[in-house]
C-alpha cells in the first residue's frame, strides 16, 4: 500500500490516503478483518463523479478492480452479475454486445456502478425509477468480515438498504442487474418557452417515457428534451451533426462561454442568454445509452433536490426569484428531471414520485450563497438532496424526510459496529454516535 492524493472529477474535493487495491473477495475480506483488528477505516472511492466528500478518504482509500467477468444469469432472465467497480460505460458496452440494455440511465456513464447506486443516481421518466432500482441482487463485505449476498428474499433488510447505501454499511463487491431487451430511442429535442415548459410539463411526462428540460438562467427560453422507444434506428444522427451538438456546442463553445463568465461576472446574464440562443430543434434515432448519455468536460459543480411532484411550480418560481436578486451569477443551466416512486429506504424517491430539480455552476466561480439559497426553499417543501452533489444537511435535518432513516441506522449499527467505513460526510448525514 502506498499514500497518494486524490481528487474528484469536479476538482472541489481532494486529500491524501493510503492505498489498497484488493483483487479479489478474499484479499478485501482478508484486508477488511486487518483493518478491523488494527482500528483502522476504509473508504471506497469510485470513478469521482461525487461534488460531496462521500467518497473522501481519510485512512485507508480503496479503489476496486475496473474490469472483470460479467456473468449472465440463467437463460431468458436478462441479469448479468457485473463487478461493483466497472463503470456504466463498460457495462453498456457490454450489454448492447449482448442484445440488452438497462431500461433507464442518467446522462453521465462514467460512474462505477456501486458509486453511482450508493449515491442515488437516476434517469427521467415519471415510471421509472433510480438506478438501485433495477439491481436485483448484490453482495457486500460487511464491517465484520461477513459476505452477505442480498436480495428480496435473502437478507431483504439489508437489500432494501445497501442499494443506495451511501458506503455506510460496507463494501459492495458485485451487483446484479435486471436488463431489458436493447431498444433503439426516438430524442426530440426542442426550445420552448418557459411558461409554456412548465404549463405542460404533467402532460408531457404522461405521454413521454423520458422528458427533461433545462433552463437557462436570465432568460425565458427552455431546451425540452423526450426520448421514446421505438422499433428502428431510422434516423441517425450525423457524424457531422453529432461532434457539432456533443462536442461543438455542448462542451467546447459552452466551456469558452463559461470560463469568459467566470472572468466576466457582470456579462454572465447576457452570456447565458446568447447560449439560450444556441437552443435548437433536433431529431434523431440511436442505441439507448447513446441516447440516454452525454460526453461532460466542461466541469462544474452542482446540487440536485428530489422534491415531491406537485411542488415544482412553487420550488421553480423561487429559484427564479433567487437567481435574479443572487448578486452570485449563474453560467449554467437549470435541469429538470421526474422519478417514479420507490421502496429503497435512504433513495431520494422513497415513497413517493418525484421532480429533481439541480442546479451547476462553473468550476472556480463561486456558487455557495446561491446552493445554499436554494436549499433553503428545497427543505421547507420536504426536499431530499442527492447523496453525491452539494448540500449542507446533516442527520438532524434529515431524518424526518426519510420515513426508515432510523432503521438505516439500526443497520449500520449491526454491519459496521466499529464505523470502519465512516468519514467526515457519513459522520454529519447519519451522525456520528450508534443509533
Amino acid at each position: 500500500m502506498s499514500t497518494r492524493t486524490w481528487r474528484n472529477w469536479a476538482g472541489n474535493q481532494r486529500g491524501h490516503a493510503t492505498v489498497a487495491r484488493p483483487r479479489t473477495q478474499d484479499e478485501l475480506v482478508a484486508l477488511v478483518d486487518q483493518a478491523r483488528r488494527a482500528g483502522r477505516r476504509l473508504k471506497v472511492v469510485g470513478s469521482g463523479h461525487s461534488f460531496t466528500d462521500i467518497a473522501l478518504a481519510d485512512d485507508i482509500r480503496l479503489e476496486l478492480p475496473r474490469t472483470g467477468l460479467l456473468q449472465p444469469g440463467p437463460p431468458g432472465s436478462r441479469r448479468v452479475t457485473v463487478p461493483a467497480g466497472m463503470t456504466l460505460r463498460q457495462i453498456n458496452t457490454w450489454l448492447a454486445a449482448h442484445g440488452l440494455a438497462l431500461p433507464n440511465l442518467g446522462d453521465i456513464d462514467a460512474q462505477t456502478i456501486a458509486g453511482a447506486l450508493a449515491t442515488g443516481t437516476h434517469g427521467t421518466g415519471a415510471a421509472s425509477g433510480g438506478l438501485a432500482t433495477q439491481v436485483v441482487g448484490l453482495t457486500l463485505v460487511t464491517g465484520t468480515g461477513e459476505v452477505l449476498r442480498c436480495s428480496e428474499t435473502a437478507h431483504p433488510e439489508v437489500f432494501a438498504a445497501a442499494r443506495v447505501g451511501l458506503g455506510a454499511l460496507g463494501v459492495v463487491t458485485e451487483v446484479t442487474l435486471q436488463c431489458v431487451d436493447a431498444f433503439v430511442l426516438h430524442a426530440d429535442e426542442r426550445p420552448l418557452p418557459l411558461a409554456q415548459t412548465l404549463a405542460e410539463f404533467d402532460e408531457l411526462c404522461a405521454t413521454n417515457q423520458h422528458v427533461e428540460f433545462y433552463w437557462m438562467p436570465y432568460t425565458d427560453r427552455t431546451l425540452v428534451k423526450r426520448n421514446n422507444r421505438t422499433e428502428v434506428d431510422s434516423s441517425p444522427m450525423s457524424r457531422l451533426a453529432a461532434w457539432w451538438e456533443n462536442d461543438f456546442l455542448q462542451n467546447v463553445a459552452l466551456g469558452a462561454v463559461c470560463r469568459l463568465g467566470r472572468a466576466m461576472p457582470a456579462a454572465m446574464p447576457w452570456l447565458a442568454r446568447r447560449v439560450a440562443g444556441f437552443f435548437s430543434p433536433v431529431t434523431y434515432t440511436n442505441r439507448s445509452d447513446r441516447v440516454f448519455t452525454t460526453p461532460r468536460r466542461v466541469r462544474f459543480v452542482e446540487m440536485e433536490y428530489a422534491l415531491p411532484r406537485p411542488a415544482l411550480p412553487e420550488a421553480f418560481a423561487a429559484l427564479q426569484r433567487i437567481v435574479a436578486t443572487s448578486p452570485v451569477r449563474v453560467i449554467l443551466p437549470v435541469e429538470v428531471r421526474v422519478g417514479a416512486a420507490d421502496d429503497i429506504w435512504l433513495s431520494p424517491g422513497y415513497g413517493r414520485d418525484s421532480v429533481y430539480i439541480a442546479i451547476h455552476q462553473y468550476v472556480g466561480a463561486p456558487y455557495e450563497p446561491y446552493f445554499r439559497a436554494f436549499e433553503q426553499v428545497c427543505v421547507e417543501l420536504g426536499g431530499r438532496p442527492h447523496w453525491g452533489k452539494l448540500h449542507w444537511r446533516d442527520a438532524a435535518s434529515l431524518a424526518p424526510v426519510y420515513p426508515r432513516f432510523t432503521d438505516f441506522l439500526a443497520l449500520r449499527d449491526r454491519l459496521d459496529p466499529d464505523r470502519m467505513f465512516t468519514n467526515r460526510y457519513l459522520d454529519r448525514v447519519l451522525g456520528r454516535a450508534r443509533a
